[in-house]
């Protein structure tokens, strides 16, 4: 983010604090000790104190977006991105179908680490530019990298393989729809077959469900919604920010747990 330091920490010797730590502060990443000290410093400092407003607008605004309306996606701007997305997939494939075959747990530790660098760097660099904004003198301008989220992968050749699993267990989720489209970036670029454990397995429950299993999904998760145990899949839709939903039980019965398009227009 940034190491500038603002106002003086609210001690005599002057000490100030930097917008990461007040960052942290603001966002609850620090230890309850470390914030139960810090908080007295912000709120006894303006400076300080401007920094950790800046930063609830900024975070304000960020919410009100999902209300915006959202222009669609050109037809063949989403027709490319989907050629694009299923090259790279065959891509893959044939790499994996090869002799250098990268191993499961580097596969799998470097997929985390992807996904974890793109949402920090994306956020950072929201707060980043509403400090500057709002708190006068804070630096100079910063850049907001644009970062493409990686698409799903394989684990290797044979797709009908154990699918990896990023270790954080199934999404507790509801119904809601609102719910099921704050689930769809935890979901995105994910592989994780869940109770189903094969693609083999997978397809034939979202074909008994009604879905298209010649459409390669964005991402694929175990969760559970309303308590049920599901398998959740996203596909793109061709209209941009929207995506159907397609849930299926574990038992892999006929009827979807969920079948429902989110986002604009849906």
């Amino acid at each position: 983010m940034t190491d500038e330091f603002r106002g003086n920490g609210g001690t005599a010797d002057g000490s100030a604090l930097s917008v990461d730590v007040l960052a942290d502060l603001h966002a609850g990443a620090l230890s309850e000790s470390e914030a139960a000290e810090l908080w007295p410093r912000v709120n006894a400092d303006p400076e300080a104190r401007a920094v950790i407003e800046a930063l609830e607008a900024a975070q304000a605004d960020l919410g009100s977006l999902s209300r915006e309306p959202v222009e669609p996606m050109p037809a063949h701007v989403a027709s490319r991105l989907d050629a694009a997305l299923a090259d790279e997939q065959r891509t893959r494939e044939q790499q994996a179908a090869g002799t250098n075959v990268v191993s499961l747990d580097r596969a799998r530790s470097r997929r985390k680490k992807q996904g974890m660098a793109a949402g920090f760097i994306a956020v950072a660099a929201a707060v980043v530019a509403a400090v500057a904004i709002a708190v006068p003198n804070l630096g100079g301008g910063s850049e907001t990298p644009g970062v493409a989220q990686p698409a799903p992968s394989e684990q290797s050749g044979d797709s009908d393989a154990g699918a990896p699993s990023d270790g954080s267990g199934p999404l507790a989720l509801t119904k809601d729809n609102g719910d099921l489209a704050a689930a769809i970036g935890s979901v995105q670029a994910v592989r994780d077959f869940g109770p189903l454990e094969t693609r083999s397995r997978f397809d034939q429950c979202v074909q008994a469900a009604g879905a298209d299993t010649s459409k390669e999904p964005a991402g694929v998760r175990p969760v559970t919604i309303d308590g049920e145990e599901a398998v959740m899949a996203i596909y793109t839709t061709g209209e941009s920010a929207q995506f159907r939903v397609v849930a299926v039980s574990a038992d892999c019965s006929s009827a979807p747990v969920v079948d429902r398009v989110i986002g604009a227009g849906g």
